[in-house]
């Protein structure tokens, strides 16, 4: 960003000699650093609570069926062990499973007991238990303390700061607050009664063969699930040594009974996520056949019913000979026939499938419709396969990662590939579909020779045994994906299951940290020393800019303490607020003094982006609006809008459209949610924002603007980046040029002194931005510039977001200031 400015200052060399000065004069500050460290140090080896390391070991096999055979297609590949170490790593790291963990084993409720220094986690140790109402958010975050009065009494106690406490349903996991009294909360309950509070809900019992004596204290505290969750995942760690199949999985914990239950956990649930993704197939199968069972049983029942009605009606109940012969073909060409188009109607959707669907997770299998082609089924096993892994991926890894192109490289080349295999397999169908109908035909024609009567018989019974051979048929493909489904066994061998046998101890050697706390005491003046010793660039108080140029500086603008840039308009009594009427009323000066009369026009820019230009003339013409005049800020900053976002407006159609003669003005002006104030955006990002800002159009943009506002403000591009900020000083009437506190660089004012000197630019002033007297710099200059009861005593009672701090490290430097 400072590359584009010639920094005029002669650099200097570091002068060692300066800086060891410095560094010795710094001594008291490091003795009491050395003192402050070593305390501390103290204090917090007496209080260390060590953590402990455990884990488990597991091996990913790869389990074929033991049922599976050329026949029963519904078991698939899973690609080989390496893929599912892979997978296995990527979901033991992925945040949805330590949430499905984290939920199975209530971990985010703790049982804890006051220790000497702090409430430590007893787990199991917990003579009793909390059974809370899953479906109602309780208290979390707080410590609800627990003393058993008698053998069936207890006292629950909760201290509340606020007036509000945050509460979480753990079956929705949504967050909210509830209202309760500030301070003491205190209630006495029945062991095994209902609890229900406004903040708490469920039954407290005793744990099995446990019992309490009087007097003893405990407490219960619920935590944000997500907190919970991320801290297991961030302490969990997974390793894959030597690319084999093992993985080594292990946790760090304060309690080793919560370690070795999280561990074993994790691979419970794994072990059960990787058998439901291995019957995935054999699951979607089974879903499509019932649906198809649903439908051919009632055409069944409809056939069977129509059946025996005409066989009542007609009494007719057997055939002729030749009637026989005709039904058994008839019966047997029509299932061939049903067989075929079962088969078409598959691969049409199949293929429809393919072409719209962007997850394959949900075809299934072909064997159901009748398909033996091995190509077609093994493609579809592999597709379905990487579609299943591709979606469970997505929970865990960036979706730009390089894993998701090989997937979907691979994804896509069997996509085509079985696009292939449909297009040929369905060629053959329709040969085989002709020749059937030829034959049905010829029957058909014989049929027709023989008497209505039996000619009616015989069409009810095709269309009964049809449809029976198709729900046999059917059954027998579930009962196959049935089998197939129960006898798969999962890929996760567990070879060590965690147990506490000797936890490994973390963090033992504490009087390290007494070396460390003296060279961090040690480290502290260095630095200081070495900072202030290097030649500093930056504009650090409103005095150096004075140094630095001649222009003279309108006002100062303190730190903006909200996420956007609405102060004046969200925070009208701040200090910030009042900087800017201060500016108001030094602009308002100058337009009085110069004699202007109508619509007052003003330019804000600055040297790069950053330094609060956008800011500033979004407040600009906020405070003149709130004066009670019709102010328009616009946005020429075409090749990085930005006022849009504050004022939560779109930035469709601007200043571009306009210039372009695409819209009118009265299209491109929005309204905002202060009162006589508007703003016309940039608009769409052009190719030619240079060429745009020299047009007439924007001459005549301004006129238009200066008939029906008092005041416009003009939001352009910093000028030492690009140059379309000079080309808008002929419209204006006067310019502000933004200069931030430990951001701008001084040379970066040579830029526009240059201008201002050789009077190519007139009417300017600088604002200061981002002032902050208690700055790591010590500038405590109290400059005024319209600052007003910025800082001070005096600003009590006229500003709502002023704090007074006073803290140890503004104390130490005034004491080794120089």
């Amino acid at each position: 960003m400072n590359d584009e400015f010639e920094i005029s200052e002669s650099g200097s060399n570091f002068d060692i000699k300066k800086f060891l000065f410095r560094a010795l004069s710094y001594w008291k500050l490091f003795v009491i650093l050395l003192a402050v460290a070593i305390f501390y140090v103290y204090q917090k080896n007496i209080r260390e609570e060590f953590s402990y390391r455990l884990s488990t070991k597991i091996s990913v096999e790869d389990d074929s069926n033991p049922l599976f055979t050329s026949n029963a297609s519904l078991t698939f590949n899973w690609g080989g062990v390496t893929a599912k170490v892979q997978t296995m790593v990527v979901t033991l790291k992925s945040r949805s499973h330590h949430e499905k963990v984290v939920e199975r084993l209530e971990f985010y409720k703790s049982y804890l007991k006051q220790g000497r220094f702090r409430k430590q986690d007893i787990y199991k140790s917990a003579p009793f238990r909390f059974h809370h109402d899953y479906n109602f958010s309780q208290l979390i975050g707080v410590p609800i303390k627990v003393t058993f009065l008698e053998a069936d009494t207890f006292e629950l106690e909760v201290e509340f700061p606020g007036n509000t406490a945050s509460t979480q349903n753990y079956v929705s996991k949504k967050i909210s607050t509830v209202d309760v009294s500030p301070g003491i909360f205190k209630k006495q309950f029945k062991i095994g009664a209902p609890i229900e509070l406004p903040f708490l809900k469920g039954t407290l019992v005793l744990a099995e063969n446990r019992t309490v004596s009087s007097g003893a204290t405990y407490f219960i505290q619920f935590n944000n699930f997500d907190g919970v969750v991320a801290s297991y995942k961030g302490r969990t760690s997974v390793s894959n040594p030597a690319s084999s199949p093992i993985l080594d999985i292990s946790l760090i914990d304060k309690n080793t009974e919560k370690i070795v239950d999280y561990l074993n956990t994790v691979v419970a649930v794994l072990r059960e996520d990787q058998l439901n993704r291995k019957n995935q197939y054999a699951t979607n199968a089974i879903k499509f056949i019932d649906e198809q069972i649903s439908r051919v049983k009632t055409e069944l029942s409809k056939n069977a019913e129509d059946l025996n009605d005409y066989r009542k009606k007609n009494k007719i109940f057997s055939l002729d000979n030749e009637s026989v012969i005709l039904n058994e073909k008839l019966t047997e060409l029509d299932a061939e026939k049903d067989n075929i188009n079962r088969q078409l109607n598959y691969y049409a959707n199949l293929k429809n499938y393919l072409a719209t669907s962007s997850s394959f997770t949900e075809i299934p299998a072909p064997s159901i419709a009748g398909i033996s082609d091995s190509n077609i089924l093994n493609n579809v096993s592999k597709i379905n396969e990487l579609s299943v892994q591709k979606s469970k991926l997505q929970y865990s890894v960036r979706s730009d990662a390089s894993i998701f192109n090989d997937l979907n490289r691979q994804i896509e080349g069997l996509k085509n590939v079985l696009l292939e295999n449909i297009s040929a397999a369905t060629d053959v169908l329709k040969r085989e579909a002709k020749l059937v109908n030829s034959k049905l035909s010829s029957v058909e024609s014989q049929f027709s020779k023989l008497p209505e009567d039996q000619q009616r018989l015989i069409t009810i019974e095709r269309q009964y045994s049809l449809s029976e051979q198709t729900y046999n048929v059917f059954l027998a493909k579930r009962g196959e994906a049935e089998i197939i489904k129960a006898s798969n066994v999962s890929d996760i061998l567990i070879i060590d299951s965690a147990k506490n046998t000797g936890a490994q101890v973390l963090g033992r050697n504490l009087n390290i940290r007494y070396v460390f706390a003296f060279f961090a005491a040690l480290l502290v003046p260095l630095l200081l020393a070495f900072v202030f010793t290097l030649l500093d660039n930056s504009v650090h108080s409103p005095m150096d800019v004075e140094q630095l140029s001649p222009i003279p500086i309108l006002g100062v603008i303190g730190k903006n303490p909200l996420d956007n840039n609405l102060i004046v308009h969200r925070k009208p009594k701040s200090a910030v607020a009042e900087a800017f009427r201060s500016i108001r009323s030094n602009l308002q000066y100058f337009y009085k003094s110069k004699h202007l009369e109508g619509a007052k026009t003003l330019l804000v820019t600055s040297s790069v982006s950053g330094e609060g230009k956008t800011f500033c003339s979004i407040n600009i013409a906020t405070v003149f609006a709130l004066s009670g005049k019709k102010t328009v800020l616009v946005g020429l900053d075409l090749r990085k809008p930005k006022i849009f976002d504050d004022f939560h407006i779109k930035n469709d159609v601007g200043v571009v459209n306009y210039l372009i003669g695409q819209e009118s003005l009265e299209k491109v002006v929005q309204k905002t949610d202060v009162e006589f104030l508007d703003v016309i955006t940039s608009g769409p990002i052009p190719p030619n924002p240079g060429e745009l800002l020299i047009s007439p159009k924007l001459s005549e943009l301004i006129g238009e603007l200066k008939k029906q506002y008092d005041y416009i403000v003009l939001d352009t591009p910093p000028m030492g980046l690009v140059a379309d900020a000079l080309e808008l000083f002929d419209f204006v009437d006067t310019s502000l040029y933004m200069v931030r506190q430990d951001y701008t660089k001084k040379g970066m004012l040579n830029f526009i002194n240059e201008k201002y000197r050789t009077k190519q630019i007139q009417n300017i002033s600088l604002v200061y931005n981002g002032y902050d007297q208690k700055a790591k710099y010590g500038y405590g200059y109290g400059y005024g510039y319209g600052y007003g009861y910025g800082y001070g005593n005096y600003a009590n009672g006229y500003h709502e977001d002023t704090k007074t701090k006073s803290g140890l490290l503004t104390r130490l430097k005034s004491v080794f200031k120089k």
